[in-house]
């Protein structure tokens, strides 16, 4: 079966492991790009800009982390 190309906010909350308030503000904040389809305006976020999303946050923690072991350590 081939993968699906787009993905509810409640299948991206289970792939996250967050709340569905807390996938709906990331959406509604632009931090995480979807769409809204349909005549009820369903949000939907493509699969591979999930991806690209996650591998951001990996990256974002990976500078955060070195950042802070920069940082001399006052005693």
């Amino acid at each position: 079966m081939a993968e699906r190309r787009f993905l509810t906010l409640a299948d991206v909350g289970e792939v996250l492991n967050i709340s569905s308030s807390q996938t709906y503000a990331l959406v509604r904040s632009g931090e995480l790009p979807a769409i809204q389809v349909g005549g009820r305006g369903q949000w939907r976020v493509e699969t591979r800009v999930l991806e690209e999303y996650i591998a951001q946050a990996y990256e974002r923690t990976a500078s955060a982390l070195r950042a802070e072991s920069e940082v001399p350590q006052v005693r």
